[in-house]
């Protein structure tokens, strides 16, 4: 239901808040892990399982969240999931074993799973079709700012309080949303009843499946991909649970997923390019901070500080973004655009060295802001242009997953390219490493008459010489590495500009989502 005035700016702020909640979740506690494994006694593999489990609880229920909004209610699922994720955020903080917090944070993500899809199907409905631009603009700062900023909050809330707490700040805001949610917020007016029967032959597989792929992206390249027998044995559930699922949702009169509405063109291609952009989006959260912290020697704080300018050029350029596609910008436009900001983010970081500042990182981060703004609310348009308002909570829910989904992805194939790069630098610097190669034998002679000038024997320099160029032929292989990393995403997002295109060609993608 359209919503006017302060009304519609409170639901607005509400969504935007829980939705913030989820999202932030998914990156705070990451900065936090070392204090978690000391605290409780944890190694680093089980520690790991506080992510993972958090990330599959999520991406198992958002493909569900449709289905759970019509059956019942969608402001009682909205509530419930706030509930859910602020009591589970108590049980988190509160956790006297590993295993203890990895379940709360598995509850914590069905929870917070129910709020990202269910919250941006409430701002569209709220917000007259005409200013819906504008509307994905404020959520977008959510989706994107989130993960973006989530690591830094974790660090200041580690460095200044315990753990606990990076929990516990979850309290207070998820009882704000409740209770802004139960005066403001309305069910949808295009819920449609449904029936007494329950697909769950659909829920074990969706679950099964899905929740398997998880886990294997988020584990196969700390356990060595297909080395490890779970993991094989996981993929192959996966593909098995996932193959069976689609028969059953085509077929059953009650479907937990509609799938049927992926006939939808716009919507097919948007959840592709959806998933792009969450290979980016993480992919590049993820990289960035450790190639800052291992290589540069760049503190926490710092690598969250830089942070900062980005963030705010995204603040700053998601309304603008909203306004183009009110004039009736096509989205195409400012989609390819954001692709080709977001390729230049990662050719300027792919010509970084081991002497780069943190000047030299403010304009790539600057342009990867802009990039990351002109991406999400054309994408949305484009993939919701078609969708009739009775699907939406569907198409939201896929959407979001597919987001999840690439996050997950790009972080697995980014860390193990990086894995796969170490070997061929690494046996490529060592060519060099010879007394017929001149730039090496200039190099080992400068340190090691420095070792001699420093009054060592000459055994001695020449053993702490090698050992110098070792350190230099690690550092240049993972700066290598890394680059390639950077290289590569820019690559994928130039790639997918033409998919695009292949999407109706409209000048206001956004209005016509509601206007069926």
């Amino acid at each position: 239901m359209v919503e006017t005035g302060f009304r519609k700016f409170i639901i607005t702020f509400t969504v935007i808040l829980a939705a913030l909640l989820e999202l932030i979740d998914t990156t705070v506690v990451n900065v936090s892990l070392p204090q978690i494994m000391g605290n409780l006694g944890a190694t680093l593999e089980d520690v790991g399982w506080v992510v993972t489990a958090y990330a599959v609880a999520n991406v198992i229920i958002l493909p569900m969240s449709g289905w759970l909004s019509n059956r019942y209610g969608r402001k009682n699922y909205f509530t419930a999931s706030i509930i859910l994720f602020t009591i589970a955020s108590f049980f988190c903080g509160n956790a006297n074993n590993i295993w203890e917090l990895v379940i709360f944070r598995f509850i914590q993500g069905i929870g917070g799973g129910g709020l990202l899809s269910t919250s941006q199907s409430i701002l569209i409905e709220t917000w007259p079709k005409k200013q819906l631009g504008t509307a994905m603009a404020l959520f977008g700062l959510g989706v994107v700012v989130g993960p973006t900023f989530g690591p830094t909050l974790g660090g200041v809330i580690t460095d200044h309080w315990t753990w606990p707490w990076i929990f516990f700040v979850n309290i207070p805001l998820g009882i704000i949303a409740v209770l802004l949610t139960a005066n403001f917020i309305k069910d949808s007016i295009h819920a449609h009843h449904q029936s007494d029967h329950v697909d769950w032959i659909g829920i074990i597989l969706l679950t099964i499946g899905i929740g398997s792929l998880q886990i294997v992206l988020e584990r196969g390249e700390s356990e060595d991909w297909f080395n490890r027998p779970y993991i094989t044995i996981l993929s192959m559930v996966s593909v098995i649970s996932m193959t069976a699922f689609v028969i059953q949702e085509l077929y059953t009169d009650h479907p937990v997923v509609n799938l049927r509405i992926m006939k939808n063109r716009s919507l097919a291609i948007g959840m592709f390019t959806t998933f792009i952009l969450g290979f980016g989006l993480f992919s590049s959260v993820f990289i960035f901070p450790v190639f800052c912290q291992n290589l540069l020697g760049f503190s926490a704080q710092q690598t969250g500080e830089l942070m900062i300018p980005g963030g705010l050029a995204t603040i700053m350029m998601m309304p603008f973004v909203g306004k183009m596609l009110q004039r009736k910008v096509p989205a195409q436009i400012l989609a390819s655009v954001g692709f080709l900001f977001f390729y230049l983010f990662t050719i300027t970081l792919g010509k970084s060295n081991l002497e780069s500042g943190e000047v030299n990182f403010y304009i790539p981060l600057i342009l990867r802001g802009i990039g990351l703004s002109m991406l999400f609310v054309p994408l949305t348009a484009l993939a919701f242009s078609d969708v009739q308002p009775k699907d939406l909570a569907q198409a939201t829910g896929l959407n979001n997953m597919m987001r999840q989904l690439g996050g997950s992805f790009g972080i697995a194939l980014i860390t193990t390219l990086i894995h796969l790069r170490q070997g061929y630098h690494r046996s490529v610097l060592l060519t060099h490493i010879n007394v017929y190669d001149n730039a090496f034998s200039e190099r080992f002679n400068g340190i090691y008459n420095n070792f001699i000038a420093k009054g060592y024997a000459a055994v001695d320099a020449a053993s702490l010489a090698y050992k110098a160029i070792e350190v230099a032929v690690l550092k240049q292989t993972f700066l290598l590495s890394y680059m390639d990393g950077f290289w590569f995403t820019g690559v994928v997002f130039i790639l997918c500009i033409p998919l695009l295109y292949l999407q109706k060609f409209k000048r206001s993608n956004i209005a016509s989502a509601t206007s069926h």
